[in-house]
């Protein structure tokens, strides 16, 4: 078997979510193969090439790719894949953007957001925002599959010894074109790559009070997110949405305060390792998922706690 991993990163830097992919094509097994697609993004290349189990990157260098348009990533990745056995990519929003159209390129179906991998062609993925896991077969001869990240170690970055070969096929369309983007920026650590999360829901009542959270956040190192209640309210900009439409997460402690823990939300949550929920709703679903529950005014908790940090 040979397997072909979608590499996402910035032309600068890999995605960490790149090595967790890298993760669950090692437990399929055989020859895993990199795709770096980009611009001026030798340097991306030159680091997968040294990631575990990766015996070979393949460099598709062109300006086309500079910005991961769908349309152009994903006519490279099917001419590519039809050669190998399993299309892998992370189940990220440029993920989730292109590999569609990779699997209807290829006609075949496509295997989403797997959280396991139980043989070469059987894998497992949530359905019903997580409240029930689905084993899936997959017959077609090509298997294309988004990782979600959260769900695998990623593997050493550090140790392996693949080549880094150039291609110059080149796929260009002439539907779309960027335009510009528009970056939040912070100096916290991104949402789904934190160690710690702490998050903020309809009970903040305003975005003001996300100040409260966000003092905390920068003494214990954390990042940042909220409920779609949250975010639907206005309170905060939506790529800090966690939940089953926003971003998933799994950090180490997960910190909800104000959140009732509606299933969107437990959706993108639950896997972390330990919550730490403050509602004072004491019959707050939150409390169900919850290793540590706080029945309390978060408007006296959380001055309280940002002054013992």
């Amino acid at each position: 078997m040979s397997i072909l991993v979608v590499a996402e990163h910035d032309n600068n830097a890999v995605n960490p979510a790149t090595l967790k992919t890298l993760a669950a094509a090692k437990a399929i097994g055989g020859d895993i193969v990199v795709l770096v697609a980009g611009k001026d993004c030798a340097a991306v290349a030159d680091e997968l090439a040294k990631a575990e189990g990766v015996s070979k990157v393949l460099l598709a260098d062109n300006a086309v790719y500079e910005h991961q348009l769908a349309e152009n990533v994903s006519k490279l990745v099917a001419d590519l894949g039809k050669d190998y056995s399993h299309v892998l990519a992370p189940a990220t929003t440029t993920g989730k953007n292109f590999m569609p159209r990779v699997a209807a390129l290829l006609d075949v179906a496509q295997i989403s957001d797997i959280i396991a991998v139980e043989s070469a062609d059987t894998f497992k993925r949530p359905i019903y925002a997580g409240n029930a896991i689905a084993t899936v077969q997959a017959e077609d001869a090509i298997k294309v599959i988004t990782v979600r990240a959260t769900a695998f170690d990623a593997v050493a970055g550090e140790g392996g010894s693949g080549s880094v070969e150039a291609i110059d096929a080149v796929f260009d369309n002439d539907k779309s074109e960027f335009v510009g983007e528009q970056l939040a920026e912070s100096e916290r650590p991104e949402l789904t790559a934190a160690e710690i999360v702490i998050s903020g829901g309809r009970g903040m009542q305003n975005g003001e009070n996300f100040k409260l959270i966000e003092d905390i956040a920068d003494k214990l190192g954390a990042a940042v997110g909220a409920s779609r209640a949250a975010v639907d309210a206005g309170f905060v900009p939506n790529d800090m949405q966690v939940g089953q439409t926003g971003k998933i997460v799994a950090p180490q402690l997960y910190i909800a305060v104000g959140i009732s823990g509606a299933i969107q939300h437990l959706a993108g949550m639950k896997d972390s390792k330990v919550i730490v929920a403050i509602n004072k709703d004491e019959e707050a679903p939150i409390f169900q998922v919850a290793d540590y529950g706080l029945v309390a005014d978060l408007f006296e908790v959380l001055p309280e706690l940002n002054e013992k940090l």
